[in-house]
């Protein structure tokens, strides 16, 4: 292929990729333009860039959102569910990559996996059912409750990343925590001390795997939380969606301070992500 070949079949491959950055964009796109237009803007012509660039929206939707209430909720609600996650599958998956000829042991694993194969919409039903009898007979609140929510997250999230975890960790020498354990330390020191630490890449991937989907997540809120003083960020927009209107341009201005913390998260973390699933993939 001659110089002037590859040129042009770089200048079309870049090209492509701009039309699709340009596809994939565009809703960010409408999205934004359309928080600060009027009804009649909106409706008259969703492509225009808005008249002005008023922030009346912004306030109108902090107000009817009740944003700070819904986003210490949903911050709390994503650190603690986040944090338990990974604590406690790192230590499963731990447990069960060093006990992998064990038959216990394969049939926890493949019992992890198997209910990464069931969809949540089969289960949602019956589990409400569950939590609202337990709540009955035994006074533990559940339902309505925040932590009835990290509860569930826990449940739902830890399969996933046991299977990260178990993966990752069948990659690490034995022979390290056999030579803590010949210095003395215990189980809970060798697995702090020397294996956590060694976690760190796939730690940030399942960090930030879980708070992205917990953080955006609006189907399990939606039916554990019902009280307005620990509603989350996505329950607090379905205030604009009334059941004959849609106030269209509150409820963008209110979809756009819910996306920009996972921007942010996410461009933060960038780095982390890559660099968690590159290591995982080579190990």
């Amino acid at each position: 292929m001659s110089k002037r070949s590859a040129r042009i079949w770089l200048w079309a491959g870049s090209l492509l990729v701009f039309l699709v950055s340009l596809v994939h964009l565009s809703p960010f796109y409408l999205l934004l333009t359309n928080s600060f237009k009027t009804r009649e803007e909106l409706y008259s012509n969703v492509l225009s860039l808005p008249s002005n660039l008023s922030f009346q929206y912004y306030k109108v939707a902090m107000e009817r959102m009740n944003i700070l209430t819904a986003v210490m909720n949903s911050l709390i609600i994503t650190v603690v569910s986040t944090l338990l996650i990974v604590i406690f599958s790192s230590m499963t998956a731990w447990v069960l990559a060093r006990n992998d000829d064990r038959l216990w042991a394969k049939i926890i694993f493949l019992t992890f996996v198997a209910t990464m194969l069931i969809p949540f919409q089969t289960l949602m039903m019956p589990l409400m059912q569950f939590f609202s009898q337990l709540q009955e007979l035994t006074g533990i609140p559940i339902i309505d409750t925040r932590q009835g929510l990290i509860f569930m997250y826990i449940g739902f999230g830890t399969a996933m990343s046991v299977f990260l975890y178990h993966g990752f960790i069948k990659s690490i020498p034995i022979s390290m925590e056999e030579a803590g354990y010949i210095d003395g330390a215990s189980k809970w020191q060798v697995f702090w001390r020397i294996i956590f630490p060694m976690l760190r890449p796939i730690t940030n991937t399942v960090v930030i795997l879980n708070v992205i989907w917990i953080w955006n997540d609006y189907l399990l809120p939606s039916l554990v939380l019902s009280s307005d003083n620990v509603k989350t960020i996505p329950l607090s927009t379905f205030s604009f969606f009334g059941q004959f209107t849609i106030q269209w341009n509150l409820a963008m201005a209110g979809l756009v301070m819910t996306i920009i913390p996972v921007i942010v998260f996410y461009a933060v973390a960038q780095r982390n992500i890559v660099r968690g699933i590159a290591d995982g993939a080579v190990k």
